[in-house]
C-alpha cells in the first residue's frame, strides 16, 4: 500500500481551510442539531479523561473523513476535466463550482488523476 498523498490546499496555507458553512452531520439526531451546544454528546461527559478521549476519537474520525472527501473531490475533478468526456469542465468552471481557484483547480485535477493512475478508480 502507498502512503496517502496530501491534498493542496486551495488557498496557499499551511493549514486547512475552514469550510463557509459546517456540513449537516446526518447521523445526529435533528433535534440535536439543532441545539448549538449539542456535539456528540460530549457536552454531557463529566470525566475530562472520557472527554479527551471521545472527543480525540471524534478529532481523529473527521480528519480522515475530511481526507477522503478531499480526494473524492479531487477524483471528481480530474473526471470532469478529461479531455475525452463530451460534456468535459474547463478548470475556471470546476474552480467556480467547487468555491477553488483556478490554480487550486489545476493542483487538484492533477492529485485526482494521479489518485486514478494509482488505486484504479476510487481512494483508498
Amino acid at each position: 500500500m502507498t502512503e496517502p498523498q496530501s491534498a493542496p490546499d486551495p488557498r496557499g496555507r499551511r493549514e486547512p481551510p475552514r469550510p463557509h458553512k459546517p456540513a449537516a452531520l446526518l447521523f445526529e439526531p435533528p433535534e440535536a442539531v439543532a441545539d448549538p451546544e449539542h456535539f456528540f454528546d460530549l457536552e454531557s461527559i463529566e470525566d475530562p479523561r472520557d472527554l479527551l478521549d471521545r472527543s480525540t476519537e471524534l478529532t481523529l474520525a473527521f480528519r480522515e473523513a475530511a481526507d477522503r472527501a478531499t480526494e473524492f473531490q479531487a477524483i471528481a475533478a480530474a473526471q470532469l476535466a478529461d479531455p475525452k468526456r463530451f460534456d468535459r469542465l474547463p478548470e475556471s468552471a470546476i474552480a467556480a463550482r467547487a468555491e477553488w481557484t483556478e490554480d487550486y483547480a489545476k493542483k487538484m485535477i492533477e492529485f485526482g488523476r494521479d489518485l486514478l493512475r494509482n488505486s484504479g478508480s476510487t481512494p483508498r
